[in-house]
């Protein structure tokens, strides 16, 4: 087994860890089915223009992140491993 395949694979079990425990650390949709079938009313709030600065945004944010590396090294690894 080569260096890359073990730095992919502690990658990818570092970063399937990471997206669990977020999605997880993340609360729910406070609307729920109801918010989602009617479209909920947004209100242009302090706090709904200021969504990014928060802990759930930042949390929403991280998960995009960490999900689009996981994804990348996913598609990096099968052509590693696919040609050589």
């Amino acid at each position: 087994m080569a260096w890359y395949e073990i730095a992919i694979g502690i990658f990818l079990i570092i970063a399937s860890v990471a997206i669990v425990v977020i999605v997880l650390i993340q609360e729910g949709n406070e609307r729920g089915l109801s918010g989602a079938i009617a479209g909920g009313a947004a209100q242009d709030t302090f706090f709904d223009k200021n969504k990014g600065n928060s802990m759930k945004g930042r949390l929403k944010r991280l998960t995009t992140i960490v999900s689009i590396a996981f994804f990348i090294v996913v598609l990096v690894a099968f052509i590693v491993l696919l040609f050589i």
